[in-house]
């Protein structure tokens, strides 16, 4: 029999869920599964669990994932050498062949495996299914002296996003299904391209008009220049934040994406802490959360 003090404490964090439940039922949560998470076998199982449990209690969740390490390890075990420019990996033919082989294949039906042994009934993805997501090759340049000149750097099938239909994702969302998507698009050349995961889930929640989207990292959020956590901040603070460097390197091409995402039309934008166990639901059901909310306007929710 439970204790009483552990009974009322059971019963305040279900009492503390219930609004945000009321809330966000019916409504679409994009969340990009990456960094440690993918990697920790207690913490995807936690992932899966948290996913699961979102959609029994009426919240569309779609999962867009990355698997750079994995592309790397298995390249490494090929023999292939991995080059980036920017952060981004130089993808010629064989590299894009390894690409779709684990993110297409091994990494997206792990999480797909990973969901349905919770409990779930999720369908794995790519850009490719249904043409859903469109691509575009991206051109790099940089100048190469003082004179402006620039040079381009090929970097093989890389792309961006340039078009999303939404509807096999909606089709699947709004039914028992949970969609897992590898961020893999097709370009009008017929050619497969690689695509950054934040980007692709950026653009789906904003087709989708998400009332979430979602970013795990291996950092505790936006942090300010004393390591102390930032929340409820807006797009104009994230512009502030840029300009005098409170953020920097790889959080910025994160936040890039939580803007377009917020300008697009997402509700609002969660950066949290892949690496704390439960950390959706931490994220959604509680009034503290555990990572940085990015909102449209200057109010702090």
């Amino acid at each position: 029999m439970l204790e009483e003090r552990t009974a009322h404490q059971i019963a305040d964090v279900l009492i503390e869920a219930l609004p945000y439940i009321q809330r966000f039922k019916g409504k679409t949560v994009v969340v990009k599964f990456g960094g440690n998470a993918m990697v920790d076998e207690a913490l995807k199982h936690s992932f899966a669990r948290d996913i699961v449990l979102m959609k029994l209690v009426g919240i569309n969740p779609i999962v867009v994932h990355g698997g750079g390490p994995q592309i790397g390890q298995l390249l490494t075990k090929l023999g292939k050498t991995s080059n980036f420019v920017d952060g981004m990996r130089v993808t010629d033919s064989e590299t894009m062949d390894v690409v779709e082989m684990v993110l297409g294949g091994l990494v997206n039906k792990e999480i797909v495996n990973l969901i349905n042994q919770n409990g779930g009934k999720a369908v794995g993805l790519t850009g490719k299914d249904g043409d859903f997501i469109r691509a575009k090759k991206i051109h790099l340049t940089r100048a190469v002296d003082d004179d402006d000149a620039t040079e381009i750097i090929d970097l093989g099938q890389v792309g961006e996003v340039s078009s999303i239909d939404p509807a096999v994702v909606d089709m699947l969302s709004h039914s028992d299904f949970i969609p897992v998507i590898a961020p893999i698009g097709v370009g009008e050349d017929g050619f497969s391209y690689n695509i950054n995961a934040d980007l692709v889930a950026g653009k789906i929640a904003e087709v989708l008009k998400a009332e979430k989207l979602i970013l795990l990292t291996n950092t505790a959020g936006i942090l300010d220049k004393e390591g102390e956590l930032l929340t409820g901040l807006s797009v104009s603070d994230l512009d502030d934040l840029i300009v005098d460097g409170t953020i920097s390197g790889g959080m910025i091409p994160k936040t890039k994406c939580a803007t377009d995402a917020l300008k697009g039309g997402v509700n609002s934008v969660h950066i949290i802490d892949g690496r704390v166990d439960h950390a959706v639901l931490l994220e959604l059901f509680t009034n503290q959360g555990v990572g940085t909310l990015l909102v449209r306007t200057a109010h702090r929710v």
